[in-house]
């Protein structure tokens, strides 16, 4: 595990899964009809528990041009810059359950910030996913 830093807030628009874990696939394919995977953008999946403790999941891209999210009439929400712990897992196409691991991992660290999110942060160019969640700037 590492500390990383985010040195500036980060605005998604994002497709929202059915359910949670089963519903991951299909939103990460819905979000690629949407915008076509590119090593221009940055890609993620966030979840975290919401409204009676059901975890929701979004899988996201990074706003590249002000007003897109707008454009394509798909909800946004901000990634808080700050300091984050994270975790990379390699070749979780292998493994997807080794994500849920890391974050099992990643959630035992004091300090975390209440309303963060899991953040999956995904490589452009590899098979590896950086895992993380922010710490409570205080």
């Amino acid at each position: 595990m590492e500390e990383i830093t985010l040195s500036e807030d980060i605005k998604v628009f994002y497709v929202t899964a059915n359910s949670f874990p089963e519903g991951i696939q299909e939103a990460m394919e819905k979000l690629h009809r949407i915008v076509p995977f590119s090593t221009e953008r940055n890609y993620y999946g966030i979840s975290r528990p919401e409204g009676g403790g059901a975890i929701v999941y979004r899988a996201a891209a990074e706003e590249v041009e002000d007003g897109e999210a707008k454009r394509l009439n798909y909800a946004t929400l901000i990634l808080k810059k700050g300091k984050y712990i994270s975790s990379k897992v390699y070749d979780f196409r292998k493994d997807p359950i080794s994500i849920g691991k890391a974050f099992e991992e990643l959630l035992k660290q004091p300090n975390l910030d209440p309303h963060g999110y899991c953040v999956e942060w995904y490589a452009t160019d590899k098979e590896e996913v950086t895992c993380m969640i922010r710490l409570n700037q205080n």
